[in-house]
């Protein structure tokens, strides 16, 4: 792996921020596990800081990994379904999507959306007698991946029987968690018991990453043996600080941060560029609070240089000998723009740019003085989306808002003086500044290959007109990652939250192996939008609802 970087004339402050980061012994403070690099307080940071060891500790699982994987394959399962939240599985996704499936192996899916539509496609597609049903959470608790456990283990119940039902299922989760004595009074074929002290978002090398990657084919001895390489570069320090590669990125990118540059957007090589969800992930639930925040900018379309603003930091990550960029890239920085640039050897080094990406976030929050591994906002959603499914429980109905404007099926819900559908975006817009804000796309719908081109579609515009960054998530995924950030950072996101009609609902069993039901997956995702919405408001964010009705392409193209 090659790095180089370009800061413009910002040189001596990224040479002061460096010689800072080696008077303080940052380095040898973060491998001692010293809190105090990040806070006073050790909570949420002492109990967080397993990932530094989760290379040597996950490689002593490697045998028995392997021969669960031999076990399922013998056994005649052909496929994997992942069920779990942000951390949980968007590490396995990168796997599956990077690597493919090797011949004979499970070929894994990742269900991360509580849309009934996509729930049920899932159980369509896949065939209960030879689908492994991984249930993945830390917390063994989380509302989501729970949901999907109880829906799955009913349906291969009904249609296996009580003695097959529950050899068809695996968790991955933390020692006493929820999730282990349900799997355990369930039967489960494996439960996978992970160092407790990781956080989701720095799980991709413990557990949580490496079984998923061991079902699809991935040789893990020899990526984890990658990655230790990696460990042992993050822990170069003094005179050697250039060899660490991941404590400069680390530096750069707090630095620059701080002064502005707070839109770190990536070009990735198409063949590895599942990465960026993963890192997406990582760094904006890391970084955005206490109203800090870098904001990862992912699947972006790449544009002429007078289209972005001075608030962007490039990462561009290729394989070797990929060129397709190259000139788009030259481009930009011709313009001045900062850059980082990686050029990896080949895919396997996947696991370095884990482990890598993990320890300059790490560095990151030490230069811009924020505790990376808590999440205060993300629970502050919840709490809302709780109390609304509570309301409906209680009710029989979520709680109402009124629309502002409704036109050809179309509702729009928000603080908008437009008095026409083909306006509203622009009505909303209006004041959105380049180079302070950023647009973020919210959508609460299937994110199948039409709707995200059609959203895509929406965001270039978007980008091409204001010249600001723009992201897009689907609901509820992003919630657990960019949600962090959308509420916690300095508040210059503009949101534009996307809804549905739904035409056919699925129930969630209140317990697995019972028919009684409380809510369905459509209400949990609308209580989710709800919810998500309230605490965007209650952090005096600019958001505006817009429920696209039944024909949701067809109300896309008119926006």
């Amino acid at each position: 792996m090659s790095f180089k970087y370009s800061v413009g004339d910002n040189s001596k402050l990224i040479d002061e921020a460096i010689k800072k980061l080696i008077d303080e012994n940052v380095i040898e403070r973060i491998w001692k596990k010293d809190y105090t690099v990040w806070s006073n307080d050790p909570t949420e940071i002492s109990n967080r800081l397993g990932w530094l060891d989760s290379v040597d500790v996950t490689g002593k699982s490697v045998k028995e990994i392997n021969e669960f994987v031999d076990e399922v394959r013998s056994t005649g399962f052909t496929h994997a379904l992942l069920m779990g939240m942000g951390g949980s599985s968007l590490a396995p996704e990168v796997f599956r999507l990077t690597f493919g499936v090797k011949e004979g192996y499970l070929d894994l899916a990742v269900l991360d959306s509580t849309h009934p539509e996509v729930v049920m496609d899932y159980a369509k597609k896949f065939n209960p007698a030879t689908t492994l049903y991984i249930v993945s959470t830390k917390s063994g608790g989380t509302v989501e991946t729970f949901s999907f456990m109880k829906f799955f283990y009913n349906y291969v119940l009904h249609i296996l029987g009580k003695e097959e039902a529950g050899k068809h299922f695996v968790a991955i989760t933390d020692p006493g968690s929820g999730l282990q004595k349900v799997a355990e009074e369930l039967k489960f074929r494996k439960i996978f018991l992970n160092d407790p002290n990781i956080g989701g978002r720095f799980s991709a090398l413990s557990l949580f990453g490496i079984v998923p990657a061991a079902l699809v084919g991935v040789d893990i001895e020899k990526f984890l043996s990658l990655a230790k390489v990696e460990t042992l570069n993050c822990k170069k320090s003094g005179n050697d600080i250039t060899a660490n590669i991941a404590a400069v990125i680390g530096v750069i990118i707090g630095a620059l941060g701080k002064k502005g540059f707070d839109k770190l957007t990536y070009i990735i090589s198409p063949e590895f560029k599942f990465i960026g969800a993963w890192i997406e992930q990582l760094i904006a639930e890391s970084t955005g609070k206490i109203g800090k925040g870098i904001l990862p900018v992912d699947l972006e379309s790449i544009e002429a240089p007078e289209i972005y603003s001075s608030d962007r930091l490039f990462v561009y990550l290729k394989l070797k000998d990929d060129t397709r960029y190259d000139e788009k890239v030259n481009q930009l920085k011709s313009k001045n723009f900062p850059f980082l640039e990686l050029e990896l050897e080949h895919k396997l080094e996947l696991g370095k740019q884990f482990f890598l990406w993990e320890f300059a976030t790490a560095v990151t929050g030490w230069v811009m003085q924020i505790q990376p591994y808590d999440q205060p906002n993300v629970e502050q959603a919840k709490i809302v989306a709780r109390q609304m499914m509570n309301a409906y429980q209680e009710k029989g109905k979520l709680p109402e808002i009124t629309p502002v404007l409704e036109e050809n099926g179309i509702k729009v819900f928000g603080d908008v003086k437009s008095k026409s559908i083909d306006e509203i975006l622009e009505s909303f817009l209006s004041d959105c500044k380049s180079g302070k804000n950023y647009v973020s796309i919210q959508a609460y719908l299937t994110p199948n290959i039409e709707i995200t081109e059609a959203l895509q579609k929406l965001r270039t515009t978007i980008q091409k007109k204001y010249k600001v960054a723009t992201t897009l998530g689907f609901g509820p995924r992003f919630l657990h990652s960019t949600g962090q950030l959308h509420k916690g950072d300095a508040g210059n996101g503009y949101f534009i939250q996307f809804t549905s009609g739904i035409e056919e609902d699925l129930p969630i069993p209140e317990n697995p192996g019972e028919e009684s039901t409380a809510i369905t997956f459509g209400i949990l995702i609308k209580a989710q939008a709800l919810g998500d919405r309230q605490a965007l408001i209650d952090n005096k964010r600019k958001v505006i609802t817009i429920d696209l009705g039944s024909n949701v392409i067809d109300s896309l193209r008119q926006l």
